[in-house]
This record gives C-alpha cells, sequence and structure tokens, in this order.
C-alpha cells in the first residue's frame, strides 16, 4: 500500500505520453466527440483490467517464454493500428461522408488494447517493480490502479482532441486534423514494431 504514489509516479509519464491508445482516443474525440467515444474507452478500460490481472496473475510468464507468440502480437497491432491510422488519414472532414462515419465501438476499444504490444511491456515493468507478493489482493490493487490511471489519461486525451477539433470545424481544417492524427498514429504503430 506505501508503494502507491511510486507506482503512480512510474505510470504517469507512461500513460500521458502519446502511444496508441492516447492517439485514438485523442483522434476519435476530435472526430466525434467526448461522448461518442465512450464505448471504446469503456472496451479499452475493460480489456485493460482483465488482461492486467491475468498477466499479474501468471499469464506473462507465458508470453516471455515464448518469444514468437510476443512477435505475433506485435505484428498484428502495428497492423491494426496501421490500419486504425489509415482509415483515420482518410476520413473526410464535416462534409457527408464524415456524417456516415461511425464512432468507435467497445470492439474498437478493446482490441486496441489486447493489440497494443506497449501495454503489455508496460505491464511487465510495472509488475517486476510494484508486486511484492503474489497474493490476489496485491494484484487486484495494482491493476485497478494502473486501470484507472489510464482511464484518466485517455478521457484527457480525448477532451484535448475535443477541444482542438473546436478550431477546425471548416472542411478543409477538419481533413487536415485527421490526416495529422492518421500520420501520428502511423509513426507510433511503426515506433512500436522497432521497440
Amino acid at each position: 500500500m506505501q508503494d502507491t504514489l511510486p507506482l503512480l509516479a512510474f505510470l504517469f509519464p507512461l500513460a500521458y505520453s502519446p502511444g496508441p491508445g492516447n492517439m485514438f482516443f485523442a483522434a476519435n474525440g476530435a472526430r466525434f466527440g467526448l461522448r461518442a467515444t465512450l464505448p471504446a474507452s469503456l472496451g479499452y478500460h475493460i480489456g485493460t483490467w482483465v488482461v492486467t490481472a491475468g498477466l499479474g496473475f501468471g499469464a506473462l510468464s507465458a508470453l516471455t517464454q515464448t518469444p514468437r507468440l510476443f512477435l505475433a502480437l506485435k505484428l498484428a497491432g502495428t497492423v491494426y493500428v496501421l490500419w486504425l491510422a489509415r482509415r483515420l488519414f482518410n476520413a473526410g472532414g464535416t462534409d457527408g461522408t464524415a456524417a456516415q462515419a461511425k464512432a468507435p465501438r467497445v470492439t474498437d476499444g478493446a482490441m486496441l488494447l489486447i493489440l497494443n504490444p506497449k501495454a503489455y511491456v508496460i505491464i511487465a515493468l510495472m509488475f517486476s517493480q510494484f508486486l511484492s507478493g503474489a497474493g490476489t489482493p496485491e494484484v487486484l490493487r495494482i491493476t485497478t490502479i494502473f486501470t484507472l490511471n489510464n482511464l484518466i489519461a485517455f478521457t484527457v486525451w480525448t477532451l484535448l482532441g475535443d477541444r482542438l477539433a473546436l478550431h477546425f470545424r471548416d472542411e478543409v481544417h477538419a481533413r487536415a486534423l485527421n490526416r495529422g492524427f492518421g500520420v501520428i498514429l502511423a509513426i507510433v504503430a511503426l515506433w512500436m514494431l522497432f521497440t
């Protein structure tokens, strides 16, 4: 319990620095607003809690003992984030095509977490540093702190995207904003692949 503040200090830069989740939520916040992005956030954070708890209870050792599985996860995650980046880059602005666009769903958020190798690396580092015992309460406490910290960070990024979009309401500027977020998300995908 006394390690809660050091745990939060460890997680803060990881949760608030640009990564696949942050860029996904900032871009969708800009495109659809906070409210429409909530289902994807729910999917992402339920996925975060389940995956983190599973890794804390021992699935992590299976991942580390099978490097091919981790490599496959890394490749799948990169492809998925590149697909999201392409979809965002090609998104329209405020014209009819944008009106037909669909806000991200619960499954979009869950898939983003499941295919995010950065999340697995952070979870592994977190448990190696802060899990003093293998007890269930300790794993659940760390899992819950991690999930809530991410929820706050991604909500901040979503709100920033939503506020940024207020300055990009016309067609040309909205399309430029979508393309900018698409390029940033593609760069993050490549970063995921090579780290």
